[in-house]
């Protein structure tokens, strides 16, 4: 039953539990057999609470929601659940061995769907790399190659997910860390407009959260299941128009697409333009009214990210020390966010301002732009899945990587900052058989406009049936 069970999304596995056909302990126990044989080579998962996961999936009171018995993963950074570990893939907090006191309204939510939590998923230390192997945890592998990163934040989870261990996981994007590894590993990941998903309390305009799957109804049912503001949320989006589910049915009307195949380092590789020129052309011949497009003005205020992103980091390191209960030190910090937190420090609150205001003039600009565009296209990636140790900061030199990193995400930070609504779908392959995403960004609020675009893409151009080196189900 395992392996078949392997082969499942979520949606498929939790109609199994709703029709009797298995059980939610039936499930949970496959997953974890699943996590003890394929683990040990993927680093995907790197806390584990089988013996909570197993009671839960056993009790009555399991939530009726629409992912009942359905296993499980958070990641190592962000929504937590009470007893489930979350150390910021940080050595100094893991080694204080503390799990999350409480559910975040999101972990609550999560409950509510009836999803049961396996334990933790890999993530790099402080969320920070659109990679995936920090010094807490060891690296996490990539499935459908094992000396490639799954790319990050969210690496864990992918790997995860697209080696059949769970169906689905929990994923969040500061920027890009659902989109960039949903593309290197062959997995749909949807970023919701800014505000669509709760965060209460948070004053972050560029992190938001949700789920990885290789199925789009997954990524649909989850957004409605979670979607809505509490009274604590800073940002706020309207409710959706109607249940994202019911966006997979619909056809869209003809759209305005833009096609964006360079960024501000440079060209995509090969593959990545192709995968996002292929996207163009199917949407052309749904008869959309597809052209390509400059990188300006897309970009043309961009560079002041990366200085309020270190200013950032400075900041994370400080209230990660806040939790481990003392400052930290250079010991414990990895070399490329100690440097990037040195840096960070080095700005005057005038220069934070002055970025600040750039960076939201810029943002207004995006958003006027999207007043003559329904859709953009660009691949999710400016590079096709890397090795992983192509990726690791050099201990003296750590700041010499951060080029590689920016060229990964270029196409996907931009809309972290906007908060746009943007999603990667698995559209293409490399002839080595590597996945390679095609990222659609949407108006504010547009997730229906994401969703039945790739449902549509989905149903012409499947990619179930790909499965990656290391499988459950092979």
């Amino acid at each position: 039953m395992t392996d078949d069970l392997a082969q499942l999304d979520a949606t498929a596995q939790a109609d199994l539990v709703r029709s009797g056909a298995a059980s939610p302990r039936e499930l949970v126990d496959a997953a974890i057999a699943r996590i003890e044989r394929l683990n040990p080579k993927l680093g995907a998962v790197v806390d584990e609470v089988f013996d909570r996961a197993v009671a839960t999936a056993a009790d009555p009171a399991l939530p009726d929601g629409p992912f009942r018995g359905v296993p499980f993963l958070l990641k190592d950074i962000g929504a937590t659940q009470e007893g489930v570990a979350s150390w910021w893939g940080n050595q100094a907090y893991r080694a204080t061995g503390v799990r999350a006191h409480q559910d975040t309204e999101l972990g609550a939510r999560f409950r509510a769907a009836g999803l049961v939590t396996l334990g933790t998923s890999n993530a790099p230390e402080l969320g920070s790399t659109p990679t995936c192997n920090p010094v807490a945890h060891g690296p996490a592998r990539n499935p459908w190659d094992l000396d490639r990163s799954p790319a990050g934040s969210s690496g864990g989870a992918c790997a995860a997910v697209a080696a059949g261990l769970v169906p689905i996981a929990h994923a969040n994007d500061g920027g890009g860390s659902i989109r960039l590894p949903a593309s290197w590993c062959g997995l749909v990941g949807l970023k919701p407009t800014r505000g669509r998903v709760p965060s209460p309390k948070s004053i972050s305009r560029l992190g938001v959260e949700l789920v990885v799957s290789r199925s789009v109804r997954d990524v649909a049912t989850a957004l409605d299941t979670v979607a809505g503001a509490t009274t604590a949320d800073l940002f706020r989006e309207a409710p959706l128009r109607h249940l994202a589910v019911e966006a997979l049915d619909t056809d869209v009307p003809r759209l305005r697409v833009a096609v964006l195949t360079e960024g501000p380092f440079g060209a995509a590789d090969p593959d990545c333009v192709s995968a996002a020129e292929s996207a163009a052309s199917d949407l052309a011949n749904w008869g959309h009214d597809v052209r390509t497009v400059p990188m300006e003005p897309l970009f043309s205020g961009s560079e002041v990210n990366g200085a309020l992103w270190m200013a950032g980091i400075a900041r994370r390191v400080d209230a990660l020390g806040e939790l481990v209960g003392r400052p930290l030190t250079v010991d414990d910090v990895e070399p490329y966010n100690w440097q990037a937190a040195v840096n960070g420090r080095s700005m005057t609150a005038v220069e934070w301002t002055s970025a600040q205001e750039r960076q939201q003039a810029w943002a207004v600009g995006v958003h006027e732009w999207f007043d003559d565009i329904d859709l953009l296209v660009t691949p999710t990636t400016g590079l096709a899945p890397q090795l992983t140790e192509s990726l690791d900061p050099l201990p003296d030199r750590p700041w010499e990587v951060g080029i590689t990193y920016g060229r990964i995400a270029m196409f996907t930070l931009p809309f972290n900052a906007t908060g746009h609504p943007a999603i990667s779908l698995p559209l293409h392959w490399t002839a080595g058989g590597l996945p390679v995403g095609v990222q659609l960004v949407a108006a504010m609020g547009a997730e229906d406009v994401l969703l039945a675009l790739a449902s549509r893409f989905e149903r012409e151009r499947p990619w179930a049936e790909r499965v990656p080196t290391v499988h459950a189900g092979a």
